[in-house]
């Protein structure tokens, strides 16, 4: 693959969201919440799919894999109690849990992170993010790329993940191209990123690459954030230099993940409005950049970048977006309003639907400004 020099997201580019009206989703209403699983947090979800990136349907139903944790009486600790839950989501979506989905102590580190997941043939290819070191005294934030097989098989009419293989390492980083992620101790938001990988085949070469969140190396700026990249050669992965970065702009660039559409590559990640460097104002959303190969250069969508925002009435309401191959758009439920404040659900977030068309894209229903009534 040819490489164009890695593309920025500039402030300029950031400070366009202020100037169109906002493309805020629909309120998420008390009525529309999941029944939830008792006693657990979820969060970062994603479906198994085909090698082309399509929702694998087994039995019948989608296999989702989503972060899970406790419920304690702060959610921020869900971070250092994150496992890896499978879930089964269908027609009428419905989700029914199915356990955890990695056996205890297969996973390397003490918490397992975002990922992605891939059937081929009958074996599930897991990418995953271990977060920190098994048996650490306590957790770090030390991020590793993983890989892991299992074998599916259909139980009482129920998808079931067996025979699971011993993790494999991946890619690291290097110092030189990706800042290391191994702080010992930080706070939400500011830690540096080596973690969510992203896997993609592109139809247009073959090759098979892994996206992930990323942190430049050799930055002046605390915001560094990249989407990195890494290209399968000969069975071995080896690193690339990123598709993007928004050094000077934004800490995170998270869940990084890629689509195909009418010969056009979409480049979509989600962000918190609190990793805006200072003077930056943005909202916590979906954002995205298209370009014509994977080798770019990329453009930003809608002009800024920003493809959803939550509503201005809820502005916590949902985050970590992901956008599928037949324009669905899942998420989790956050924070939502309240008499008494801001509570955290962690429970999936309805579905959105986006609609794609050049350098455009928007989600079905997206409101303005007020963040009330759909756009119609």
């Amino acid at each position: 693959m040819t490489r164009a020099e890695t593309t920025a997201w500039t402030a300029a580019h950031v400070a366009r969201i202020a100037a169109a009206p906002l493309p805020a989703a629909p309120l998420i209403l008390e009525t529309d919440l999941p029944p939830s699983l008792p006693g657990l947090w979820l969060w970062d979800s994603w479906p198994l799919q085909d090698r082309d990136g399509r929702v694998v349907r087994i039995a019948g139903i989608e296999l989702w894999f989503a972060l899970s944790a406790p419920c304690t009486p702060d959610p921020l600790d869900r971070h250092g109690l994150a496992r890896i839950r499978l879930l089964a989501h269908d027609e009428d979506g419905g989700w029914r849990d199915l356990g955890d989905a990695m056996p205890d102590g297969l996973s390397p580190g003490s918490r397992e992170w975002s990922g992605s997941a891939t059937l081929i043939g009958d074996v599930v290819h897991l990418w995953f993010t271990a977060a920190g070191r098994r048996h650490e005294p306590s957790p770090t934030f030390e991020q590793r790329l993983f890989s892991v097989t299992a074998q599916i098989v259909v139980d009482a009419g129920a998808p079931r993940l067996i025979a699971w293989t011993k993790p494999v390492p991946l890619v690291a980083s290097d110092g030189v191209i990706y800042h290391p992620a191994a702080q010992a101790t930080g706070a939400v938001g500011t830690i540096k990123a080596f973690r969510d990988p992203a896997a993609f085949h592109d139809p247009a070469t073959g090759a098979d690459h892994l996206l992930f969140t990323a942190s430049l190396a050799g930055s002046a700026s605390a915001f560094n954030g990249a989407i990195g990249l890494a290209t399968r050669h000969d069975g071995r992965w080896q690193l690339q230099p990123p598709l993007l970065h928004a050094d000077g702009v934004n800490n995170e660039l998270e869940r990084p993940h890629l689509l195909v559409v009418d010969g056009r590559y979409y480049l979509f990640w989600s962000t918190q409005g609190s990793v805006f460097a200072a003077g930056l104002a943005a909202p916590t959303g979906l954002y995205g950049m298209v370009a014509d190969s994977l080798a770019g250069p990329w453009r930003p969508l809608n002009g800024s970048g920003l493809v959803l925002a939550n509503p201005v009435a809820a502005p916590a309401q949902a985050y970590s977006w992901l956008v599928l191959p037949d324009r669905r758009v899942a998420s989790f439920i956050d924070h939502l309003p309240g008499a008494d404040g801001d509570r955290f659900i962690g429970a999936p977030a309805p579905m959105l639907r986006l609609e794609i068309a050049g350098d455009a894209a928007w989600v079905e229903g997206a409101a303005d400004a007020a963040g009330v009534e759909g756009a119609g």
